[in-house]
Formats: C-alpha cells, structure tokens, sequence
C-alpha cells in the first residue's frame, strides 16, 4: 500500500515537473512575441529611434528567455531529485 502511493506521488510529481515546464516556454513565447509587436508598433510611429528599440527589446527579450530558462531548469531538476 505505501510503494503504491509513493509511486503516485513520483507519478504526479513528474506530471506536475511537465506542466510547469511547458507553461514556462508558453509563457516567454507569449512574452517575446509580445515584446516583437510592440517595438514593431513603436519603431513605425517614430522610425528615427529604432535603434534604441531594437537594443532595449534585445535586452527584455534575452532577459524573459533566462527566466524561461531557469524555470525549465527547475522543472527538469524536480524531475530527478
């Protein structure tokens, strides 16, 4: 009785390690794609400044993709210890 819930617990905590890690890449997806609308509106309102747009959406989109990435550390790393 106990090997049977230790193993659903294993069982639902793979699950739970699976969801967190595809929520994470959902969500920069979503952030970065986000971030590409916006200077794309931004830069054609004001063309003169694209360059500053384009450096500081490089900035915040590489600094969502190290948050993505953490996370799905942290899922991977809930998966074997």
């Amino acid at each position: 009785m106990l090997g049977l819930i230790l193993a659903e617990a294993t069982a639902l905590g793979t699950l739970g390690a699976c969801i967190g890690a595809g929520i994470a890449a959902i969500a920069a997806g979503i952030g970065i794609g986000r971030i590409g609308g916006s200077a794309m509106e931004s830069i054609a309102r004001q063309p003169e400044s694209t360059g500053d747009i384009r450096t500081n959406m490089i900035v915040i989109a590489a600094l969502i993709e190290g948050v993505a990435l953490i996370a799905l550390i942290v899922c991977i790393l809930a998966l074997f210890v």
